[in-house]
């Protein structure tokens, strides 16, 4: 079993998405520490991709600074070594098939194991081709991480009974980004979700502000921001460290209200 279950049990889960390499590695890996230090209970560290379709501009435009900037996935995977000799919630990578078909699929979740990343989100696997990853993912240790969308449906249960690590809910239809209004029936998901499986779930995209945070998490064991994350890092480049730590201060503290 992985760590990832230590991320949700004190309470309701606040998950950081991070883009890493934007601007740079050393920037990322303060933004990192940063969220670690002021609440955050899991990071989803992206492994940047050329072609990132489940991504809005937002994290698109970090995925290019960080792919300009020279970044590459062994520079990525020595960062990890790196912020581990510290960094002790559990971490998470979030990038596309093709980034590890093109590495080497036993050759990147081989090294998961030794940085001690915790778990695999590929936003571009069909639950149906998940033994793409999954055999290697069993045999080190990686939790290969499900997303349940509002197109679902009927595989929900499907997808929950299998779920392992935590369960990703994607908020609303399209791509990742902040949204003023998220008006998919989660309560509804989530109810579905937990007849089939134990597994904690977590909603992510369009939550950008502690009040959109505290909604969620009534209704979830957790909620993960990225966009609004990307954009102070986008923002505020080398300084970002301190203003990510503020938003995810103010963000946990708003789920922790629901615990």
């Amino acid at each position: 079993m992985s760590k990832i279950h230590e991320a949700f049990e004190h309470g309701k889960a606040f998950i950081a998405f991070i883009t890493c390499g934007d601007p740079d590695i050393e920037t990322t890996k303060k933004v990192i520490r940063s969220a670690a230090e002021n609440g955050a209970d899991l990071i989803e560290l992206g492994i940047p991709f050329s072609d990132p379709t489940a991504e809005g501009v937002v994290i698109q435009s970090a995925n290019y600074r960080a792919l300009s900037g020279g970044v590459t996935t062994d520079k990525i995977f020595d960062m990890v070594r790196e912020i581990r000799q510290d960094v002790k919630i559990p971490l998470v990578f979030m990038t596309y098939a093709n980034v590890i078909f093109s590495y080497g699929t036993e050759k990147f979740i081989r090294t998961c194991q030794e940085i001690k990343i915790d778990g695999l989100i590929v936003p571009d696997l069909p639950f149906e081709e998940k033994e793409e990853f999954l055999p290697a993912c069993k045999k080190f240790g990686v939790d290969l991480i499900s997303m349940i969308a509002p197109t679902s449906d009927e595989r929900i249960s499907m997808i929950a009974r299998e779920a392992e690590g935590f369960i990703y809910v994607v908020s609303s239809l399209g791509v990742t980004g902040t949204r003023t209004n998220i008006t998919t029936n989660l309560e509804e998901i989530v109810n579905s979700i937990r007849k089939s499986s134990k597994v904690p779930c977590a909603i992510g995209f369009g939550i950008s502000n502690p009040e959109q945070a505290a909604k969620m998490s009534k209704i979830s064991d957790g909620v993960i921001v990225g966009s609004a994350i990307v954009k102070l890092i986008a923002k505020y480049g080398a300084n970002s460290p301190e203003y990510v730590g503020q938003f995810v201060h103010e963000m946990k503290s708003a789920i922790s209200i629901q615990n």
